[in-house]
This record gives C-alpha cells, structure tokens and sequence, in this order.
C-alpha cells in the first residue's frame, strides 16, 4: 500500500466527495434521456452498461460504460492531482463504493465493473489495460460479461504485481472481494448455465 502522506482530514474529504461521485447512476440518466424507461425494471434490473445493452441501445450502453469508469478514474486523478497516491488509492475504492451502493438509489446500486476498469486505467495505466484487456478476451470468447469480470477482478493483483504497481495489492483485493460480492447471484447463474450472455434480452426478473 502507499505511504500514508495525507493528512487524515484531507482523506475523509476525498473519501465523501469520490463517494458522491460515485453514486451518481448513470444507467439510470442515459436510460432516461433516451427514453428507455426505468433501467431499475428492465431485464436483470442492474443499472449497469450491460443492462442498459438489453434494451438494444447500443449509444446508451456506450455513453453509461464510459461514463461509470470515468467516475472512478476521475476520483483517482483529482485525488492524485491535489493530494498525494494514497489519497488517490481511497478516492477510487471510494467511488466504486458509491456506484455499488449509491446514496440516491437507496445503496441498491451497479455491479461495478465499468468503475473497477476506470479505477485501475487512472491508477496505473498498465495495469488498467491489462485488466480491460482480460475482459474483452474472455467477453468475446464466452459472451459472458459477468464470467470476464469475475476473471479480470481475480487477476487484477496478478497485473498490478507483475507490470510494477505492487502498492496497489491490498486496494486490488479489496476491489476484488467486492465485486465478487455483487456478482454472488450470477456466479450462482453461472454455475447452472443459466447466465444471460452480452446482447442477449433477458426476462424481467433477479
């Protein structure tokens, strides 16, 4: 982890405004602006990217997967900017906090994927390609975007160790152990081989 150089105000400060950052659900907006109806009551109900490609708008997708990792990236790098990396280390774990458990959606939020990419790109940019880049292969190759997250988040410690971010590692496993808390139900969906897979409509329901 970095040396803790911020003085403890500072970080709380940052802590709450990349939190609020973070809450804000951008699924939820594009769905809105586009005329999509409540994300909240559309296919499996998440208010990420992948939902929002259910309802075959592929501009809205894109705009929520670009703007939800870009909350965490910009906590990272304004963390960074004004104060020091283990501000910025927090301000991320932060703003993934508030995307999975959003203040204005009653802390019923996204899985975080989008987020957790954006976090590590701002972090360490090496170790943020990599990671997006173990997503898309295992996204193309199994149509299963739960099943790459899952894989990237495992292996997010793996890059962060190997391509020189190692002060990253107890920030990597908190991340991980998060999203593998929020994708319990589709690790259970997985298991059955009834996962919906990426493009694919599905029924109304968990």
């Amino acid at each position: 982890m970095p040396e803790l150089t911020t003085a403890p105000s500072l970080l709380a400060l940052a802590a709450v405004l990349a939190y609020l950052l973070g809450s804000v659900p951008f699924g939820i907006v594009m769905a809105r602006l586009f005329g999509l109806g409540d994300l909240r009551k559309i296919g499996s109900g998440n208010i990420g990217a992948t939902n929002v490609l259910r309802t075959g708008n592929k501009l809205a997708a894109l705009l929520t997967l670009v703007l939800d990792a870009a909350k965490g990236g910009i906590a990272v790098l304004v963390a960074r900017w004004l104060l020091a990396e283990d501000a910025a280390q927090l301000a991320g774990l932060c703003a993934f906090i508030g995307h999975i458990f959003p203040v204005w959606l009653k802390f019923r939020g996204g899985k975080g994927v989008a987020t957790f990419l954006g976090t590590l790109l701002a972090l360490h940019p090496l170790t943020g390609l990599a990671a997006c880049g173990t997503w898309l292969v295992v996204a193309i190759a199994t149509r299963l975007s739960s099943l790459a997250a899952l894989i990237t988040a495992a292996t997010s410690t793996f890059w962060m160790f190997t391509l020189g971010y190692g002060i990253g590692f107890f920030l990597g496993i908190a991340l991980t152990v998060l999203i593998y808390l929020r994708h319990v139900e589709n690790i259970q969906r997985l298991k059955a081989g009834t996962e919906s897979r990426i493009g694919e409509k599905k029924k109304t329901g968990p």
